[in-house]
């Protein structure tokens, strides 16, 4: 039997497999020779002491013990071209993870996505970054895969006990994803290589007789008798079905006003809300590693930080090491930031959103708009950013130490923000409250991270879409809407889920309760 071990190994140990096989040798009182094969279940990275670790769970096997590789495959997915439909509405992880998991319980998935698929998206990114054209339907949210596409893939979570992430991670490695994932504390895939697992995805879905419908935005909600009956889409068409999967994402603004108008009982929810931080990557390598270079064995830094300013919560988001700002934005007259790295982390700069919490009374002054004010309010301030910064997709931008002393900066550095930035003083893009405790926030974090306070750090406001600003309610145990029989509020857009993981956890979830439902 191979022999599971805890060790604690330097860089250069863990990134050479001789190397290695030498240090589990001496652990397990053999000679190196015996060693047959190293296979390294967990790593992660140990940066608290002067001397970086990396913390590694191997399984050792010696000469005399068989090795076979497990290569990870996919599920046998039926063909399901004839069997019975559930509408999924949205093609981002929740909604394309549902419709894989009927698929394996019998069921047709019809998705129904506003946005291109993701080689079709590309031209529209290009038009937000180059031309400061906002595609309402095609853009960093909206499209195949949803927001996490071009936006990263990080898969890390905190949603253990949400269900199966192991799953999740072996189902993206069977599509194409790094075994990496697999073994990395936080795993990711990067923004470069994400699109053509999401691509092989889709084409799953349809070889086994789903249908994946594109640039086809649903309009209204067929409902008799409390029941869904099906969508009515942008041209007019009804399609039929009465299961219905919303997994829309956190910024279908559109979907929620209809929920509204149509008195489907949504609710407002609170979430968090600042900027985004740009560091120099080698400012973070030096911060968290205590080291004037990274070496070569050695990722790009990330970081974590926490603190309680005022009552609330001011914490670093979606951290991206080596990697980029992007424009977000999901409609003109509004600027949104958010923050992705290629597969490498390869870039210059380091960036974070740094956010604040945000309670229900923070959306009074919104509250004629009932469970949308907290939309509203997130809204005005995308819209404020977009008028302060020239009505363009510019963002408005300030060198860190200058917000914290009022001080509109004389010049701001060349960002990775491509479309470009405008000097503001930040003050006027949020509320006083809130500029009030993120100033405060970051001279509390400059303390705990001696240098992360610098006028080299560069704010671009702001990060507004952390996650729903709306909460679907759902039974705990059907997962139904509580009023709508056959509507299965899902995923990040429901208030239900942050990050691909937990998305696609969510949506595994509904489509099991689908089945359940239908006796499957």
């Amino acid at each position: 039997m191979p022999q599971e071990l805890q060790i604690q190994v330097s860089p250069e140990v863990a990134a050479n497999e001789n190397l290695l096989k030498e240090y589990v040798a001496k652990s397990v009182r053999v000679s190196t020779k015996l060693v047959h094969k190293v296979v390294i279940l967990k790593r992660s990275i140990d940066a608290r002491q002067k001397a970086i670790k990396f913390n590694l769970k191997v399984l050792v096997y010696l000469i005399d013990e068989k090795y076979t590789e497990q290569p990870i495959g996919l599920p046998d997915y039926n063909n399901v071209s004839n069997k019975q439909e559930v509408i999924i509405v949205g093609a981002g992880p929740a909604g394309l993870f549902a419709a894989l998991q009927l698929i394996e319980m019998g069921l047709k998935p019809i998705v129904i996505e506003r946005g291109k698929d993701v080689r079709g998206r590309r031209r529209d990114l290009k038009a937000i970054n180059v031309d400061h054209i906002v595609n309402e339907d095609s853009n960093y949210c909206f499209g195949e895969g949803g927001a996490g596409t071009y936006s990263d893939g990080k898969l890390y979570t905190r949603s253990k006990k949400r269900g199966d992430v192991d799953r999740i991670l072996q189902l993206l490695v069977g599509f194409g994803a790094t075994p990496d994932i697999l073994v990395e504390a936080h795993p990711h895939i990067g923004t470069n290589k994400l699109p053509q697992i999401i691509q092989d995805i889709r084409e799953k879905i349809i070889e086994c007789g789903g249908k994946v419908l594109f640039e086809t935005r649903v309009t209204d909600f067929i409902v008799k008798n409390n029941e869904i009956q099906g969508v009515v889409t942008q041209n007019g068409d009804a399609i039929s079905a009465n299961k219905l999967i919303l997994a829309t994402g956190h910024s279908a603004r559109d979907i929620f006003e209809l929920l509204d108008r149509k008195k489907i009982l949504i609710e407002a929810k609170p979430f968090a809300l600042g900027v985004r931080a740009e560091h120099p990557q080698e400012l973070i390598d030096k911060i968290q590693y205590s080291c004037d270079f990274r070496g070569e064995h050695l990722p790009p830094a990330p970081y974590s930080i926490v603190k309680q300013v005022n009552g609330r919560g001011m914490y670093s988001f979606c951290m991206c090491p080596g990697g980029v700002i992007a424009p977000c934005a999901t409609s003109p007259g509004e600027v949104v930031t958010n923050g992705w790295s290629p597969s490498k982390r390869d870039q210059a700069t380091a960036n974070s959103g740094i956010v604040v919490e945000l309670k229900l009374e923070d959306f009074k002054p919104f509250e004629k708009f009932g469970a949308l004010a907290g939309m509203e309010f997130q809204k005005s301030i995308e819209q404020k950013a977009w008028y302060l910064a020239g009505q363009t997709q510019k963002v408005p931008a300030q060198r860190m130490i200058d917000f914290t002393q009022n001080k509109v900066s004389a010049s701001i550095p060349k960002t990775s923000y491509v479309p470009g930035t405008t000097s503001v003083e930040m003050g006027k893009v949020f509320p006083g409250f809130l500029s009030q405790i993120m100033r405060q926030g970051f001279k509390e974090f400059g303390k705990s991270m001696r240098g992360y306070m610098t006028n080299d750090a560069i704010l671009h406001a702001p990060e507004s879409r952390t996650s729903s600003p709306v909460r679907i309610p759902r039974d705990n145990f059907s997962l139904e809407h509580p009023q709508i029989k056959g509507l299965y509020p899902c995923g990040e857009g429901a208030g239900f889920a942050g990050g691909i993981i937990s998305a696609a956890i969510d949506g595994e979830k509904c489509a099991l309760k689908i089945a359940e439902s239908l006796g499957k």
